[in-house]
């Protein structure tokens, strides 16, 4: 179940300092932090919530509340080094976790009635401050989660209301939020959950390299009729993770050309455009990059707005790439309401940057 049973032949063992991401159940999660490897952290998709001071072994497991559908088993998406010594810590809501040259963290902040906008300012103003006090100060990848995401906030649509708050703690800490931002997905959870808006995050010490799509807007170009403030998010990005080897970190992606949702009202429509966005955006990372991807090394997560859909989504991945067949599918509300499917991921491949 691992991304190391799929290493190429002759690809060394974890060594200090070298990133790797596998696809765990929470046994072989247990398994990784006695083996020698360090785990930075990890989303953990169907489990219930996670208390490390009552247990250990589940430091640096972020909980991540969304229904799971079809075939899909409960599992971690975990972000792993090897060698050297973790250093935790906190810096304001923000738990961090670090190897001196990677770090994870993650923050759940409850929200106050009519203050998103807020909240989420503050969400990154956290996140900023942590990758300064762990060492790592380069997003490489966010993941932001947010009760009702497309429900009206007064007068403004609640995810245009995050992008407010996220783009404008990214202008007064000084960072690019446009052709430097790092790839990001935004999802919306069906009510309000104990934590309010979520965001996890994997750092590095060296700044990725953003990756575009030609075939759509850039996020943080999109017009004014998708709110006020763009979106603050790259495609993708390219990351050295040591080794030879490369990281190819997918925002989610989805039925979008140009800045237009496509295909209103037809999942397996929506499905294959987000395929084609999908392979785009391999395209466009082998133009700055040596590492060779295929849709096949990719290790997606799939969301879908409508539980009924899980099956026609999966069939038509499946048509698509075989060795899609049984990639999680989680229920999620997409950032536009008439986005249906949405899909991320992440690979590793060998090369360097361009």
């Amino acid at each position: 179940m691992t991304d190391i049973d799929n290493l190429p032949r002759g690809w060394p063992a974890l060594t200090p300092n070298i990133l790797r991401a596998e696809r765990l159940d929470l046994a072989q999660w247990r398994d990784v932090h006695r083996d020698g490897s360090l785990a930075l952290g990890g989303l953990a998709w169907g489990l219930p919530r996670l208390d490390a001071s009552v247990d250990a072994d589940l430091g640096g497991l972020a909980a991540m509340d969304t229904p799971l559908l079809g075939r899909t088993q409960p599992w971690v998406d975990a972000w792993l080094t090897r060698g050297g010594a973790l250093r935790s810590g906190r810096s304001g809501s923000v738990q961090w976790r670090t190897d001196g040259h990677w770090a994870f963290g993650q923050l759940d902040l409850p929200e106050a009635a009519g203050a998103l906008e807020a909240t989420a300012y503050r969400a990154y103003r956290d996140v900023f401050a942590a990758l300064e006090d762990c060492g790592c100060p380069q997003l490489l990848r966010l993941w932001n989660y947010l009760p009702r995401i497309n429900a009206d906030g007064g007068g403004l649509e609640r995810y245009r209301q995050f992008n407010i708050g996220r783009q404008q703690a990214f202008m007064d800490a000084h960072r690019d939020p446009f052709e430097g931002s790092p790839a990001a997905c935004a999802l919306g959870t069906a009510a309000a959950t104990p934590g309010g808006l979520s965001v996890r995050f994997l750092a590095g010490r060296v700044a990725p390299k953003p990756v575009e799509n030609p075939r759509q807007v850039s996020a943080y170009r999109y017009s004014g009729a998708y709110g006020p403030r763009a979106p603050t998010f790259s495609r993708a990005a390219l990351a050295d993770a040591g080794g030879g080897q490369l990281a190819l970190l997918v925002s989610g992606t989805a039925s979008i050309v140009g800045e237009h949702t496509v295909h209103h009202g037809d999942v397996v429509a929506q499905t294959q455009e987000t395929l084609r966005n999908l392979q785009a955006v391999i395209d466009s990372a082998h133009q700055r990059c040596s590492a060779r991807y295929t849709l096949a090394d990719l290790r997606p997560t799939v969301y879908v707005r409508h539980a009924a859909d899980a099956v026609a989504v999966g069939q038509e991945l499946a048509r698509a790439e075989p060795s899609w067949r049984d990639s999680p599918c989680v229920q999620a509300d997409i950032c536009r309401i008439d986005l249906l499917v949405e899909i991320e991921a992440h690979a590793f491949a060998p090369g360097t940057l361009a």
